[in-house]
């Protein structure tokens, strides 16, 4: 789901350049410099109108990165404060999103709209299509009144001169649940109470205006600290960096990191614990269980559907049962997630367990401002504690095929995937809720991602390249009925 422009190596760049300040003599002179160090003074600008322009949306964009909302700044403070304000940061937030009005183009309002090739014609094609009564002719051509317009597009796919288009707005049409449109300023605004944290907007906007707010200067610190500061990476983590995984394990150490746990291990109980429950509610008589590994979905559930909860499977996600097993045997560790999106953040602010969550990006920029090439290093000697159907937790369809092969009646589950949330498929989620059945299945799983976790918004690598590197690690792994 990533975006791979030109706005996905901005924001790389302005995380290299925080990291590589952290680590200077001069923290906040350094943070404060970045946007004069990106746009010097002279150069030819390659985005924006001016120079100004772009260093007030590089200025923003550090603030994000600095983990602070844009919508609080009043533009007066620097960033040598806001530097200093995240070193002396106690607490992060669980407003994981923030917009850049600098960055936001204000796009034109969501609409269908005729244009200038209508033609006027006799048969009024559009007008007869219309349920809704929405258009009329007016001095021979068509126009829609917004009013009772309901963006059907009967009418787009009517026309034969192809005269009426929908003007979109990236963000807000990406979004299943309508949680970003326009303020009273004109520019994107985010009702948290709404957002399901799912990252589409970050991904849709070309502008890059919608962006996270990252939790690396307190990582940072934590590795400062006199603590051990444990990395949790997420089983998709394989399809995302150069080298295998234990290569990987070894750059994430030699980037400050004190150990590395695989969340695969904590699929393992997730699929073992999830095939015990739906055998239990199978046999009372239950229609269909959904999973509930994915963030995402879970935060939809919360917030927007809670009709469908009696249904969910009560087993915690692979997160929860090994930052369970991190507390247990270092107790007063600093635990941080590596996250391929914005979901889980939600979820390690929920959970005590997770101090911090850091995405592949970030992760990625730190490899790069520690100048670490992860295949040039050692393998090192890292015992494997998955199955294969725990690594493939990270696509669409695994976890369905983790929860099958836990059980030992596998043609006892007819599953049914929900690759991705948008606003068909929370429809459909709200029919089988609604209907209490969900026709020949018994078992949904639902990622938020179209993909899965590889098609998270902060994923590094493209999905059919990811899928490929992790199929061709999992082929000798042991299957999880064997674990």
């Amino acid at each position: 789901m990533n975006n791979s422009g030109q706005t996905i190596h901005l924001k790389k760049e302005i995380l290299v350049r925080i990291i590589k300040a952290f680590f200077s003599d001069n923290f906040e002179r350094h943070t404060r410099l970045i946007p004069y160090d990106m746009r010097p003074k002279g150069m030819e600008v390659p985005y924006r109108c001016c120079v100004y322009k772009e260093r007030a949306i590089i200025k923003d964009r550090t603030i994000a990165g600095l983990g602070f909302p844009i919508e609080e700044d009043d533009e007066t403070v620097s960033l040598a404060d806001y530097a200093k304000q995240a070193l002396e940061r106690k607490e992060i937030s669980d407003k994981n999103l923030t917009v850049l009005q600098t960055a936001c183009k204000g796009c034109a309002t969501n609409r269908i709209y005729v244009t200038d090739l209508c033609q006027g014609c006799v048969a009024r094609p559009c007008q007869s299509t219309c349920k809704f009564g929405a258009i009329s002719i007016v001095n021979g051509r068509s126009v829609i009144d917004d009013t009772k317009c309901k963006k059907c597009q009967m009418c787009i796919n009517a026309c034969p001169y192809k005269a009426i288009v929908k003007i979109s707005v990236p963000c807000e049409d990406s979004c299943p649940v309508g949680a970003i449109k326009k303020d009273e300023t004109g520019f994107a605004s985010i009702d948290h109470d709404k957002c399901i944290n799912c990252g589409r907007c970050t991904a849709a906007c070309p502008f890059g205006a919608v962006h996270e707010r990252s939790q690396i200067i307190d990582i940072l610190k934590a590795m400062k600290s006199d603590k051990k500061v444990i990395a949790m990476i997420a089983p998709s983590i394989i399809g995302q960096f150069p080298g295998n995984i234990y290569q990987l394990k070894t750059a994430i150490i030699n980037s400050g990191f004190d150990d590395v746990y695989e969340v695969a291990q904590g699929a393992d109980i997730t699929a073992n614990t999830e095939a015990k429950e739906f055998t239990e509610r199978m046999g009372n008589g239950q229609n269909f269980m959904t999973t509930s590994c994915c963030a995402g979905y879970n935060q939809l559930i919360k917030k927007h559907l809670p009709e469908i909860k009696p249904f969910v499977s009560d087993t915690k996600t692979p997160l929860y049962y090994t930052a369970e097993i991190v507390k247990k045997e270092h107790p007063v560790a600093i635990t941080v997630f590596v996250s391929p999106c914005v979901a889980k953040r939600a979820e390690g602010y929920d959970n005590r367990n997770v101090d911090y969550v850091m995405n592949y990006e970030e992760l990625g920029a730190l490899f790069i401002a520690k100048k670490i090439q992860i295949a040039e290093l050692d393998e090192g000697k890292y015992t494997v504690e998955a199955s294969k159907q725990a690594r493939n937790f990270g696509y669409s369809g695994g976890v369905a095929e983790s929860v099958k092969k836990s059980l030992k009646d596998e043609d006892s589950v007819k599953p049914c995937i929900v690759n991705g949330l948008n606003k068909d498929s929370i429809k459909q989620l709200k029919k089988y809720a609604t209907d209490g059945v969900c026709e020949g299945c018994n078992l949904i799983e639902v990622m938020c991602c179209e993909g899965g976790c590889i098609g998270g918004n902060a994923t590094i690598n493209n999905q059919k390249t990811a899928k490929k590197l992790i199929d061709n690690f999992t082929q000798n792994s042991e299957d999880i009925s064997k674990i």
